[in-house]
């Protein structure tokens, strides 16, 4: 592992893919959170402090995490307000151009019906970016807000979802699970019509597991709807 010192908050950690099969990791045990990974970011933490003189955060730590395809990965840490609802700026960029994209799909569908080929066509499902996260964290200033977002989710919908409650604001864990992956963006983007994304870096589900009560630990899209 390379250690490299950005600024007085934050390093970067550029692991070999070498290494990676050497730890037995992937991107995904760093979003699952396994044990594993959380030994491999005490390391690394461990490391920095000692070759460049890293002090880990006070509050949040912001992990963020990047492929670099046939090299590895990379692994940023930097410090974060543990109140920080602004969310990932990337993230966010992301989710607008999901936006966009969708928007386009949506366009081209209402094309497609007006001019109805006398063959069909299959399409493939879009892919996410490989560096991207399938899962975010959705805050809510009341519940009232939270359930007209949730109201307006299909039935159908197949996400892992849980449910938090931290002083007044409700956050919205939300895994893609088996959903397709244009419905789980579309999800996405509904949210940030009733609430803002809090996060989707793993500093930010730690914190939320660490400090906020689970009121609904699993499929609280479902039960919220059957409260109504």
């Amino acid at each position: 592992m390379r250690i490299e010192r950005v600024d007085d908050k934050t390093v970067k950690c550029y692991i070999s893919i070498e290494e990676m099969r050497e730890y037995d990791i992937t991107y995904k045990d760093f979003v699952a959170r396994t044990d594993k990974a959380k030994e491999i970011v005490e390391d690394i933490i461990a490391q920095a402090t000692e070759e460049v003189g890293y002090k880990p955060p006070q509050f949040a730590l912001d992990l963020q995490i990047m492929m670099l395809p046939e090299k590895g990965m990379v692994l940023t840490f930097s410090e974060k307000s543990p109140l920080d609802v602004e969310g990932n700026p990337s993230v966010l960029e992301y989710l607008k151009e999901m936006k966009k994209a969708l928007e386009v799909q949506m366009s081209k569908a209402a094309g497609k019906e007006i001019q109805e080929s006398s063959e069909p066509v299959l399409k493939s499902e879009p892919q996410p970016p490989e560096d991207m996260p399938d899962f975010a964290v959705f805050a809510f200033a009341s519940l009232h807000d939270l359930c007209e977002y949730v109201k307006i989710l299909p039935t159908t919908l197949r996400v892992i979802s849980c449910l938090y409650k931290l002083e007044d604001t409700y956050y919205l864990y939300l895994e893609k699970g088996a959903a397709a992956y244009k419905r789980y963006s579309r999800a996405c983007v509904k949210a940030l019509e009733f609430g803002s994304l809090y996060g989707a870096t793993l500093d930010k589900l730690t914190f939320i597991d660490e400090h906020a009560r689970c009121l609904l630990p699993e499929k609280a899209i479902a039960k919220i709807r059957q409260m109504g």
